[in-house]
């Protein structure tokens, strides 16, 4: 298990279709990637911000991870839904740690990760909103992200410090007692229709 990108990102505009006319909003879904350490405070990574804090960041939702193992079925998701064959980058998912290695079916709540010279600790998954669907491009992303159960998960720094890309990540078992995909198949199976 590893860190293959840390990825930030300031707030900025994302254009959603609203009606017949375009909607700007304020974001901070638009992540980079960063070479070298990045020093990770109680509220996130240095130079990460988030426009909206009543549902991203905070002390819960400090830091968000992705597995890299998904980027193949977006990747097919929008090469159907949009007719264009384009690679996603480090950080498309607006994830801050990049990881290989550890999916969702790996972490429970308050498992905890060391990464470089922090300590994290896995808080809850990600519950997307419509300026997903607008960051990949097509209207129902925010609903296959919730039906696939692919939707990373958020930490709490435990332990500030730094992580950089390459950094290898260390589970400790917390008290396993409601994994990330409980959740997960709890709001799938209590929200939508299936897609697939």
């Amino acid at each position: 298990m590893k860190v293959i990108s840390v990825n930030v990102g300031t707030v900025s505009d994302l254009f959603v279709p609203q009606s017949d006319a375009m909607r700007r909003i304020a974001t901070g879904i638009h992540k980079h990637a960063l070479d070298g350490p990045v020093a990770v405070g109680k509220l996130g990574l240095a130079g990460d911000e988030q426009a909206d804090l009543t549902v991203h960041g905070g002390l819960n939702k400090a830091v968000y991870a992705y597995p890299t193992e998904h980027y193949a079925f977006w990747e097919a998701q929008r090469r159907a839904a949009l007719k264009r064959d384009e690679p996603l980058a480090p950080g498309a998912m607006g994830e801050n740690l990049s990881l290989r290695g550890l999916l969702e079916s790996d972490v429970w709540v308050g498992d905890r990760l060391r990464i470089g010279s922090t300590l994290l600790q896995v808080t809850e998954p990600r519950h997307p909103c419509y300026k997903f669907n607008a960051k990949m491009g097509f209207g129902h992303a925010a609903k296959m992200m919730l039906q696939s159960g692919f939707s990373g998960f958020y930490l709490r720094v435990v332990e500030t410090g730094e992580i950089a890309a390459g950094d290898a990540v260390v589970l400790i078992a917390g008290p396993r007692e409601t994994a990330i995909m409980q959740i997960n198949e709890r709001r799938r199976k209590g929200r939508q229709q299936d897609l697939f």
